[in-house]
């Protein structure tokens, strides 16, 4: 591997569900394929899962970069949507502004963010209405 580290982009497409889990499961792969521990591959794709759903269910559009390096992956989210208007409040468990259509094919409970937040070494978000969210993570390997 790479110094830097390899790098596994996705773009997104908000609405989209029929690739909904495709660059969470190729980024698993992935990481299985390089010999990373279960549960440390368990935990990043937890991570990527949920924030690609954020993006499906939320943006227009959005990009999943995952970073992979020998002794952590970070997963780098961007996506051109409504954005939060209270990320505090988005933390929340349960807490969900997905439309009720959404809700009724089993997405959008409200644990999104908190999951990743659980699941994450690191987690770093920044959002603004009208714009868009940034999240990054970061999962260390040990």
């Amino acid at each position: 591997m790479e110094h830097e580290g390899k790098i596994l982009e996705f773009s997104l497409y908000g609405g989209n569900f029929d690739k909904a889990g495709e660059a969470s499961s190729k980024i698993k792969r992935l990481l299985q394929q390089i010999g990373i521990r279960a549960d440390i591959i368990r935990r990043i794709a937890i991570c990527a899962y949920e924030a690609e759903m954020n993006v499906i269910i939320h943006a227009q559009r959005g990009l999943l970069k995952a970073t992979i390096f020998p002794d952590h992956t970070e997963l780098r989210i961007l996506d051109e949507g409504p954005g939060i208007p209270s990320i505090d409040l988005a933390m929340k468990e349960g807490f969900s502004t997905a439309p009720d259509h959404i809700r009724e094919m089993g997405f959008g409970a409200g644990m999104g963010l908190p999951n990743i937040k659980r699941c994450a070494d690191e987690f770093a978000i920044t959002s603004e209405v009208g714009e868009g969210t940034d999240l990054i993570v970061r999962i260390n390997h040990n």
